[in-house]
């Protein structure tokens, strides 16, 4: 898949706003904890994707009722679903000055229950192209998603015989659908009735 930047200014996927907010205090301070242990862009982006996806459950997995879409909110209350979780990695990238953009999946329970799944892709000083990351959290058996630059190493490839679809746009701010019904649901169980299907 050729991914297509949406915005051709580099720049706009740096930008902190009401969703990416990376210039809140809570942001900033994971940022140089975790930067304090690393070398460079490559170690510190590693280390961000590594702590969003292991010390920040999926609200699905742990049973935590609550709905995050501030990257903020996520960081302090230590939950959210895929796409609340790619805003906080996206905050933490780009409080560090790594363009990161947002980008979605349409995954299916074997064809049925169709959701978006919310990914992110970075692009490193010094390299040419963006590489997809997926923050969501693994679950074993099969859920193995790691930090890569060369080979996508995602949660789950999409199978387009169920209808699955890998959105090629790398998205300067988050979805507005997605963060419509972030916004609008008290809990999980009633974000899943307004969740956005398909981009």
């Amino acid at each position: 898949m050729d991914p297509i930047q949406r915005n051709p200014q580099l720049s706009a996927y740096l930008v902190a706003d009401e969703v990416v907010d990376h210039e809140h205090p809570t942001v900033r301070e994971t940022a140089a904890r975790l930067k304090s242990g690393t070398s460079d862009a490559y170690s510190y982006a590693k280390a961000a994707f590594e702590y969003v996806r292991d010390e920040i459950p999926h609200s699905s997995d742990s049973g935590d009722p609550r709905v995050t879409w501030r990257a903020s909110d996520v960081l302090a209350q230590r939950t959210g679903i895929c796409c609340a979780k790619a805003h906080a990695l996206a905050a933490l990238l780009r409080a560090e000055g790594i363009p990161t953009a947002f980008c979605y999946q349409r995954l299916t329970e074997n064809g049925a229950d169709a959701a978006l799944h919310g990914l992110i892709a970075l692009k490193l000083p010094g390299t040419d192209t963006w590489a997809r990351q997926d923050p969501r959290g693994n679950v074993p058996p099969g859920v193995d998603a790691q930090f890569s630059l060369d080979e996508e190493r995602l949660a789950w490839p999409v199978r387009p015989e169920f209808s699955e679809v890998d959105y090629p746009v790398l998205f300067d701010e988050p979805h507005p659908a997605v963060v419509a019904a972030l916004k609008a649901a008290p809990d999980r169980p009633s974000l899943w009735t307004i969740y956005p299907t398909e981009l």
